[in-house]
């Protein structure tokens, strides 16, 4: 049966930012498949910040989602990040973590193995403090408008950085290229692009709540970054099973791309 697509009302209304976590990024040994989704992400940024020479001041997340691991590479190498999602609940999760909170998810797993593959899983409690201290901003932003980040204008970032937003956040194909080229708007000529994305979604569970997404082939995919005026460096994918009842995703697809 064909799951509709969640609008970002929907998102904004129903979106359980903890349970997501919970489901999604709670290392261990037993959701060894929930977690190849992140630890395929986590290792092609390092491959990008580590070994792609990514640096600079500014670096833009767009639809970060409650998420912080998109960060523990990226912070090495960017003066600032700006952190953005469309809904508050993700927002304040965030806030949660940055602050210290108590009750805030515990993300130590997820960076020690980042940690590991900078070759030091020690040094963990460090991470996060770059991490905590790299984040100077976590904005509202919405990927359907010409300037994603309104009524905010940041001057044109180093780096643009978006995994796993767009095709929950675009109804079809047109939706996808125009909010792509939305998001590089906000990037400099010559900036890069770090784009994930997963492959033929067309939905994902939380808890009893079903997300329908827009279903993406690699292919096409390639050729909206492409139409969005990026040129491609490097592409990597990966094929993976997931139980069946949370995520239909056959794979995920990692681009890094110069805007022209």
């Amino acid at each position: 049966m064909e799951v509709p697509f969640s609008d970002k009302e929907y998102y904004a209304e129903h979106f359980d930012a903890r349970d997501y976590l919970e489901t999604y990024y709670t290392f261990s040994p037993e959701k060894e498949a929930e977690n190849a989704l992140a630890t395929f992400t986590m290792k092609n940024l390092h491959k990008s910040f580590f070994g792609g020479g990514l640096k600079g001041d500014t670096l833009i997340d767009i639809g970060s989602g409650p998420t912080i691991y998109q960060f523990l590479s990226a912070c090495e190498f960017f003066r600032e990040i700006i952190a953005s999602d469309y809904t508050d609940q993700n927002r304040e999760e965030m806030q949660r973590w940055l602050k210290k909170e108590p009750g805030a998810f515990d993300w130590s797993p997820v960076v020690k193995y980042v940690c590991e593959l900078e070759g030091d899983r020690e040094k963990w409690a460090q991470k996060e403090e770059k991490v905590r201290s790299s984040i100077k901003q976590v904005l509202k932003c919405d990927v359907t408008q010409p300037n994603p980040l309104a009524p905010i204008s940041l001057p044109p970032a180093d780096c643009l950085l978006s995994t796993y937003c767009l095709e929950l956040a675009s109804k079809d194909l047109p939706a996808f290229r125009s909010a792509l080229k939305n998001i590089g708007s906000l990037l400099k000529p010559g900036g890069h692009l770090v784009f994930a994305s997963a492959l033929e979604l067309t939905f994902f569970m939380i808890g009893q709540r079903r997300f329908g997404c827009l279903y993406l082939e690699q292919k096409t995919l390639e050729e909206a970054v492409k139409g969005a005026g990026f040129d491609i460096e490097w592409v990597e994918t990966t094929k993976f099973t997931i139980p069946l009842p949370l995520i239909d995703s056959t794979g995920a697809c990692f681009v890094v791309a110069r805007k022209h």
